[in-house]
């Protein structure tokens, strides 16, 4: 009976950095804070660009057309993608109580991963891309991504079926989703045609109409899947965690998840009104994502009611403040779409800068907060530490926040601008301004927005530096650690 007390005893004391695998998920947070600070600084230098058209130098490697999906590449897959491995990984072992399956097949999915998007930032420079939103990749590469996404789902759905607990967090849900129909936007949309074995260049499977319906049915669900439901399997586990409370409601969870996952597959084509598309298929679409402000709205009150009864952390815990700010955002964005799917806001919105402030509210005011927290919540953890600087949260958060105001903001007021002034009519049928003046008009918002990104920027900056002082002074206080174990093992062998 005494040897099974101690044995409880100690296997109790098995530290979770033992007992998980953290190693691989440190490489994915640590990678999430480097293409965040590299993809960000591109964002803020192709803004300025647009400003003050003098920064291209004519250098064609650095030109907006090809920086652009530089950007949009490391700060959604590489800074985004990063802290979704790293967080998905993290939370199965822990909700599953289970160590993550096959290391080495986790090992294989950091470096592929991060090779695709290296090797994608080479290539956008040189001039290869194949011109479809946020699935700018070469053909090779976008094989290199689907065998390395085959081994992340293998390596999460082993782990779920290993773990110990009956019940299947709700976070994972969202996360499998995300794994799965991933994979299918990815394949279907990248079905292409090679010029040669040996050219980066190839065609489309699909062409005219067809094609763009393609690649909006993948574009949205790119936005709905990975920068959403992903994101949302982030939230539920690390706002409960760091509130110190249960979710909300959990039946609302469920709800919002089956509502969501259905909803957003059919919501694609609301960005080709006014095309060749048939009307009826893009009323569809405008009518699913008016239905989609349910399940969206659902989630965002379950994740901010989990503070019911600790509503004071936020005066005292930054980290909280970055998840509840996220909501709201999400809460914004998520009314804005909708709104914006409609064909008669879609007439004055369609092709301004209107749909860019409404996309950075959601990738920057969402996705980029709730990641902050998440990796803020994470990294201390990871290294068994306490974070360098609560106080540099503060800033970071306070940067952030105004960084987003300025941005959306100012892109509000290009977009309607520019709209107005596009349909804008004389008494004799004619219109008003030119397409120059609208340029002119444009220049003073693009301002405002380089502003705003460089203090988002400078926010990540300061996150990279906290990060680095915290693990470094993990790695210092751990020293004398091993240096005295090292002396009583001598001590005991004498």
């Amino acid at each position: 009976m005494a040897t099974s007390t101690a044995t409880v005893g100690s296997s109790a004391q098995v530290h979770p950095g033992e007992q998980y695998n953290y190693a691989i998920i440190k490489k994915f947070a640590i990678m999430s804070v480097v293409w965040g600070v590299l993809g960000m600084s591109v964002g803020v230098y192709i803004a300025s660009q647009l400003a003050w058209p003098f920064l291209n130098f004519d250098i064609p490697q650095i030109s907006f057309g090809r920086f652009r999906p530089v950007h949009t590449t490391l700060v959604i897959f590489g800074f985004g993608g990063n802290a979704l491995f790293a967080t998905s990984y993290y939370v199965v072992q822990r909700t599953c109580q289970v160590r993550l399956f096959s290391p080495k097949l986790a090992e294989f999915t950091f470096w592929g991963w991060n090779l695709a998007i290296l090797l994608g930032v080479v290539t956008y420079m040189m001039g290869y891309t194949q011109g479809r939103e946020y699935a700018e990749f070469t053909w090779q590469i976008d094989i290199l991504i689907a065998v390395t996404w085959v081994a992340y789902f293998f390596v999460y759905l082993i782990t779920l079926l290993r773990r110990t607990q009956p019940h299947i967090y709700v976070a994972n849900w969202f996360f499998m989703a995300f794994i799965l129909a991933t994979a299918i936007l990815h394949i279907f949309n990248n079905l292409a045609v090679p010029i040669s074995p040996w050219s980066l260049e190839s065609y489309s499977l699909f062409s005219g109409v067809q094609d763009a319906m393609t690649q909006w049915w993948y574009g949205h669900n790119a936005v709905g899947f990975f920068l959403t439901a992903a994101f949302l399997g982030m939230m539920y586990y690390f706002v409960p965690k760091q509130a110190g409370r249960p979710i909300y409601s959990y039946r609302l969870s469920i709800v919002h998840f089956w509502a969501l996952v259905f909803l957003y597959m059919w919501v694609g084509a609301h960005h080709l009104h006014w095309t060749a598309l048939p009307d009826w298929v893009s009323t569809l679409a405008a009518t699913f994502s008016i239905l989609l402000l349910l399940p969206s709205w659902g989630g965002m009150i379950n994740g901010v009611m989990t503070l019911s009864g600790a509503w004071h952390k936020l005066r005292t815990d930054p980290i909280m403040l970055f998840m509840i700010t996220s909501l709201s955002f999400y809460g914004m964005a998520t009314f804005e779409g909708p709104m914006m799917s409609l064909k008669s806001v879609n007439a004055l919105s369609h092709y301004t800068d209107w749909t860019v402030g409404h996309v950075h509210s959601g990738a920057l005011g969402w996705v980029a907060m709730i990641s902050f927290g998440a990796l803020y919540h994470l990294i201390p953890r990871l290294y068994d530490t306490t974070l360098y600087s609560i106080r540099l949260v503060y800033v970071h958060f306070f940067l952030a926040t105004i960084g987003i105001v300025l941005y959306i903001v100012a892109m509000w007021v290009a977009g309607i601008g520019q709209g107005l002034m596009l349909r804008a009519f004389d008494e004799f049928g004619n219109l008003s301004y030119t397409f120059i003046e609208t340029v002119v008009f444009l220049h003073q918002p693009y301002v405002v927005r380089a502003l705003g990104g460089g203090l988002f920027l400078t926010g990540m900056l300061i996150m990279a530096y906290n990060v680095a002082m915290t693990i470094l002074g993990a790695r210092s206080e751990a020293q004398p650690v091993r240096s005295r174990a090292g002396d009583a093992s001598a001590a005991t062998s004498a």
